[in-house]
């Protein structure tokens, strides 16, 4: 990970602090992978991982095609074609519980990294919960 002496605010150095703390009890294994999320102020990314293996699974996010070309189909306007809304996180969570379940993979083990519980990470659990995830 990176020094939190290079990282450019407090609160983004909190942030860090607090994945890595998350990061000491929280594992993939290939059983049940970790899927971990990122919050950019423009998009949103989730990774699922075999920490055990040090592979990625898979990797979605806003600015991915598959997005893209389901944000298209269900918009009413341009608000789904960001990344950065609550709805475009809820829409990802969709996308990657699909492309979780095509894989073969049921169970995870969420790790937030290090964002509170709020907003856009929980749009995006709460939909890849309805979609089939479990974790």
């Amino acid at each position: 990970m990176r020094a939190l002496a290079t990282i450019g605010s407090a609160r983004e150095a909190g942030r860090v602090r607090r994945h890595l703390r998350i990061r000491k009890r929280v594992v993939g294994t290939a059983e049940r992978p970790r899927l971990v999320v990122h919050r950019s102020h423009l998009h949103f990314y989730a990774q699922v991982v075999d920490d055990l293996a040090h592979r990625t699974l898979l990797m979605v996010g806003t600015t991915a095609p598959a997005f893209r070309q389901r944000s298209a189909q269900g918009s009413t306007g341009p608000e789904h074609s960001r990344g950065g809304t609550v709805k475009a996180a809820a829409l990802l969570g969709e996308l990657v519980a699909d492309e979780a379940s095509a894989r073969g993979i049921r169970q995870v083990a969420f790790d937030r990294g290090g964002y509170l519980y709020h907003g856009r990470v929980q749009a995006f659990a709460e939909a890849a919960r309805q979609h089939g995830l479990v974790f």
